[in-house]
Formats: structure tokens, C-alpha cells, sequence
């Protein structure tokens, strides 16, 4: 019986425990999922890429990445300068070409490349908010880097609402479509749409899409993507998630200097940022990102939203497990509780049996009573 009473303790102590580790099974789980909250890491720091080392070039007021030649990168001087576009070795900082396109231009600001090999080039500069139109002109990316004059085409443009002065230059990676984002030094600026496939005769009517984010906005460039857009300021550069509204969803601090120019880095989630000046240094940095709410569960993988039968039939199959074990664990400490606490009443009888037997005393005759 002894035996008996001690394999039973221990069997019941085992569902016991299993039961107690089961059942703060689930808190600890979510305890876990909400540990894994955490911000984005601290993107690096701002890295200086080439220098700009040409005298010819003593305003660099546009910045494009090359799609024909690997490591190449476009840019121009601002006002004062005739129809020409540098071809510039990102590792050296050399000027590998020189493009020269017969436009008289009045106040080239900005650059864009698109998908085809097409370099735009941007006259939209207008200090004093006195042009009736503004341009934009087209060259073909040349299929070897060497001195050369090219053929070009012009695009003639005008605002609905007046004159403006604007630097930056937008060109959609999908489809090409053209924008431009007015600088003003007071107030907000504007983002303007040109139409999809605007003309070369007569002028072309730019629509106004939505305001533009706060700042002095020098530049822009989407990056490959196409759903995001860096803007530059005279301070820092924003990513603006793009749309019917395009909103700011980061902003992140810019190299010091009078910020010019921004482009499309060697890698999808990086710009380069530069400034105006003789010998202009040109950094990398990450573009702003937001904060990420939380880690996903692996590197690379999608996280899948639960639906209602999922999480149903999971806390379904842990609940009915964990039930069977309290259950169990129950029935036993019942079962150990009538073995060992207090015995029976034939192990009672068996014990005073024994008794009487040791003591020589005649054992009782039954349990009725004795007739008086």
C-alpha cells in the first residue's frame, strides 16, 4: 500500500508540474512578442564619395545618375553658364565629358535621367518670378564618354497661377512623368505635373498637384522604387511617400553647406547630396526612413496577418491541451488524497484484528448489539 500511495504522489506531482509550466506558456509568448519592439538602427553616417575638382565647374546646381554608364553622374552650373552638361567619374571626381547642346539657356537649376537614357535639363530658375515660361530640354545619353556636340529638343512650360522660381526636377521612373516643386523663400511651395506626353509646339500647361513640404526645396530625385521621393534644402533632405498627397514621412540631417543638388545613390536606399561652390565635395548617405514598429519574425520574410480561424483553431488546440492536463492533475490528487488521507476502514478492522491477535483478546463477533 506504502508503494502504492508513493507511485501515485508521483505521478500526480508530474501532471502538477506539467500544468504549471503550461499555463504561463502564453504570457510569456506575448511577453516575447512585445520585447522584439524596436526602432530602425541609427543609419550611417554621412560618407564623402568624390570631389568635383574641375574649373569649369564653379556652381553645381544639378546632380543625375547615369543609367548607360556604370559610376558616371551628370551635372551643370547654374545661371551664367551656356548649354553644356558634365560627365563626371564618381571615384575620381574627374569630368570624363563634356555635352554641349546649342540652347541659350537663362538659369539651368536641375538634372534627371530616365529610364531610357533621355537627360533632361532643367532651365525652370526664375529669382525674380518674371518668366512667361520656362524650359526644359532633352538630350540623348551619349553610347561612349568623349567631348561632343548633340542634337536637343525643347519643351516649353508655363504655371497656372503666375511665374515662379523652381529647382527641382522630378521625373517618375515608370512612366517618365515630369514634375516640379517651386522654392519659396516664404511660405510653402508647390508641386506642378506637366502633361504625360507634353509637346514641342506651342507651351505646355503645368497643373498644380498638391502643396510641397516645408522648406526651401533645392533639389529632388525619386528613387527607384518610384513610391518615394528625396527632397533637398538648403539644411537636410526628407523622404515623401508619394501620391494624390505626397507626405513626409522622415526627415534626416544633410552635410553642411548650401545645399544644391541630390541624386540617386550607387544603391537603391541611398542618395548623394552637394553643394554649390568650386571643388564641391558630394556625400552618401541613407535616405530617411522611418522608425520600424517591429522586427518581423525572420530576415526577409513577409509577415502574414492571422485571420480569425487561425488564431481561433491555435488558442483552440492550447486551451483543450492545457485543459486535459488540469483535468488530469485533478483526478489524481483526488485519487492520492482517498489512498493516503486518513485509511480506510478495513485497514482499520485488519490493523485491530492484529491487535487482538498480539494481545490474546477474542476478536468482536459481528457488529450487532448484545441482547440484554
Amino acid at each position: 500500500m506504502r508503494r502504492l500511495r508513493t507511485a501515485f504522489a508521483l505521478v500526480g506531482a508530474t501532471l502538477c508540474t506539467l500544468a504549471g509550466v503550461a499555463l504561463p506558456t502564453t504570457a510569456t509568448t506575448a511577453s516575447a512578442t512585445s520585447a522584439i519592439v524596436q526602432a530602425d538602427p541609427t543609419p550611417a553616417a554621412p560618407k564623402k564619395l568624390f570631389t568635383i575638382r574641375d574649373d569649369r565647374i564653379k556652381e553645381s546646381s544639378g546632380l543625375a545618375k547615369s543609367v548607360k554608364h556604370p559610376g558616371t553622374y551628370y551635372t551643370v552650373n547654374d545661371s551664367g553658364d551656356t548649354g553644356r552638361v558634365f560627365a563626371i567619374d564618381s571615384t575620381t571626381g574627374k569630368v570624363e565629358a563634356v555635352l554641349r547642346f546649342g540652347a541659350k539657356v537663362s538659369d539651368v537649376e536641375a538634372l534627371g535621367v530616365d529610364r531610357n537614357g533621355t537627360i533632361y535639363i532643367a532651365d525652370i530658375g526664375d529669382n525674380k518670378a518674371d518668366r512667361e515660361q520656362i524650359e526644359i530640354y532633352t538630350i540623348p545619353e551619349p553610347e561612349t564618354l568623349e567631348d561632343a556636340d548633340v542634337k536637343y529638343h525643347q519643351f516649353d512650360f508655363k504655371y497656372p497661377d503666375g511665374a515662379h522660381d523652381a529647382e527641382t526636377l522630378l521625373i517618375e521612373p515608370g512612366t517618365s512623368q515630369l514634375y516640379i516643386v517651386t522654392k519659396e523663400l516664404k511660405g510653402t511651395g508647390a508641386i506642378y505635373a506637366a502633361p504625360p506626353a507634353p509637346s514641342r509646339q506651342g507651351t505646355n500647361d503645368l497643373s498644380k498637384l498638391a502643396p510641397a513640404p516645408s522648406g526651401i526645396i533645392t533639389d529632388g530625385t525619386f528613387l527607384p522604387d518610384g513610391q518615394r521621393v528625396v527632397l533637398r534644402t538648403y539644411t537636410d533632405v526628407a523622404t515623401v511617400a508619394w501620391g494624390d498627397t505626397p507626405t513626409v514621412v522622415a526627415r534626416g540631417a544633410a552635410v553642411l553647406g548650401q545645399g544644391e543638388t541630390v541624386a540617386v545613390g550607387p544603391t537603391d536606399n541611398t542618395v548623394l547630396v552637394g553643394s554649390e561652390g568650386a571643388n564641391s565635395a558630394i556625400y552618401q548617405l541613407t535616405a530617411p526612413a522611418k522608425a520600424v514598429a517591429s522586427t518581423p519574425p525572420s530576415a526577409g520574410a513577409t509577415p502574414k496577418q492571422a485571420t480569425t480561424s487561425d488564431s481561433g483553431n491555435s488558442d483552440s488546440g492550447k486551451n483543450h491541451n492545457l485543459r486535459w492536463i488540469i483535468i488530469g492533475a485533478g483526478l489524481f490528487a483526488l485519487i492520492i488524497t482517498i489512498v493516503t488521507f486518513p485509511p480506510g476502514r478495513r485497514e482499520r478492522l485488519d490493523r485491530q484484528a492484529e491487535n487482538d491477535r498480539l494481545t490474546g483478546q477474542s476478536p468482536p463477533t459481528g457488529h450487532r448489539r448484545p441482547h440484554v
